[in-house]
């Protein structure tokens, strides 16, 4: 095991774990209807063109661009009307020089057509005769077959997490299923001799299990199947037979407190009797939630989490959310912390050390401002009162108020 406290920075810790960690690559399939914010296992190709055939994108009428030419208000061109294209069938002729077809939005273009005049820039004449106010490009009005997705066509990566708009396009594309990564199973043991069940009436002394029940929602709000497995008092034994279970059962485990520096706490030496390589590092150049343990135990990671909630809840946003719900760390600050605003006070920091605020967030003037929710890391209303946490580089020994400062959502 590492020497207590030689901490890392939140990125070196990213990187450490993820040489070490193995993932499942199992999934199972299921319906569009079941996909949503589910993890891709392979690639999808389009069985069919989006669209499947050339149509219009107004009301109006299919015609020979060059029909159009030179027409305008004073000096229209004059066509034909010779038939009309009903919604959800194939016209049924061609479109001649000289002619012109009644077209609804979203009409399939008759054979000969390759534009579309919008009706607002015609005139009718009679039922049969209507004359041009404006002309039209080839390709006007007009989406192509295959424009949007050609069919066998890559059109999403493996690894994409879906949205509602990718569901839209896999039916467009003829997809109605596919291959999804199974929910990461993660354990979650609490520890500390003076944690009891949210049940018991605590004695002096000792705290009701916050961190078991924060956990919980964090996993579950994330895409990953959390599991309980209860309070263990600080004894080697008892904590090594549990996280030795929860191992076995789940891809990850969280551990909350048994990190600080003490004679009491074992999780760190725990960890490393159950497999290698075990403990990697032991301390996080980060406020709060220095004294985090991060290990990996014959492939599945390890975070041994500070006991204060809302240390807890800082490092699993920094460290464990992104893995369950990416298998991976966003290479981007922006998609982390894509907020930006204002600070509503001045407030220090180490430096060398990242620190992390809860805010309240604010609009005032047009600008997003951030009010800062102080407390103690044991108080679990700072992060109830808070929208998101702001973020203070390890670059800086502090910010002003007014300075901008990045914000990630709650």
């Amino acid at each position: 095991m590492q020497e207590l406290f030689q901490a890392v920075t939140i990125k070196e810790a990213r990187e450490i774990v993820l040489k070490h960690v193995s993932f499942p690559l199992d999934g199972e399939k299921v319906s569009l209807l079941s996909a949503l914010d589910r993890c891709l296992l392979h690639e999808v190709v389009a069985v069919d063109d989006v669209p499947g055939f050339d149509r219009s994108t107004m009301d109006g009428f299919a015609v020979r661009a060059k029909d159009t030419f030179g027409a305008s208000e004073g000096l229209p061109a004059y066509l034909e009307v010779a038939g009309e294209v009903l919604m959800g069938a194939a016209p049924e002729g061609e479109l001649k020089p000289g002619q012109a077809w009644r077209i609804a939005t979203g009409g399939m273009l008759p054979a000969g057509a390759d534009a579309v005049v919008m009706v607002e820039h015609t005139e009718e004449l009679d039922e049969k005769t209507i004359g041009v106010t404006r002309p039209v490009a080839p390709g006007e009005n007009v989406v192509r077959r295959g424009e949007d997705v050609r069919a066998g066509s890559v059109v999403l990566p493996a690894g994409h997490r879906l949205r509602p708009q990718d569901l839209g396009m896999l039916a467009a594309a003829g997809v109605v299923a596919v291959e999804v990564r199974r929910p990461l199973r993660v354990g979650i043991i609490s520890t500390g001799d003076e944690v009891v069940s949210p049940e018991e009436k605590p004695a002096p002394g000792q705290v009701r299990d916050i961190n078991s029940y924060t956990l919980y929602g964090a996993v579950a709000a994330r895409g990953g199947e959390p599991r309980l497995f209860g309070v263990v008092r600080d004894d080697f034994h008892r904590l090594q037979e549990r996280l030795a279970r929860a191992l076995s059962e789940n891809d990850m485990v969280l551990l909350s407190g048994g990190s600080s520096v003490g004679t009491r706490d074992v999780a760190a030496r725990v960890i490393d009797s159950l497999g290698r390589p075990g403990v990697l590092f032991h301390g996080v150049s980060l406020k709060p939630g220095k004294p985090s343990v991060g290990a990996v135990v014959n492939g599945k990671p390890v975070f041994g989490l500070p006991g204060h909630p809302v240390s807890a809840l800082v490092v699993f946003e920094l460290l464990v959310a992104p893995l369950i719900r990416s298998y991976g760390y966003p290479r981007e600050s922006f998609r982390e912390f894509p907020l930006r605003a204002r600070i509503t006070r001045n407030l220090r920091s180490a430096a060398g050390r990242e620190d992390f605020v809860p805010v309240k967030l604010r609009l005032q003037d047009g600008e997003l401002h951030a009010e800062p929710v102080l407390g103690k890391s044991g108080l679990i209303t700072a992060m109830v009162l808070a929208d998101g946490l702001a973020r203070i580089p390890a670059g800086k020994e502090g910010v002003e108020t007014g300075e901008w400062v990045e914000v990630k959502l709650f």
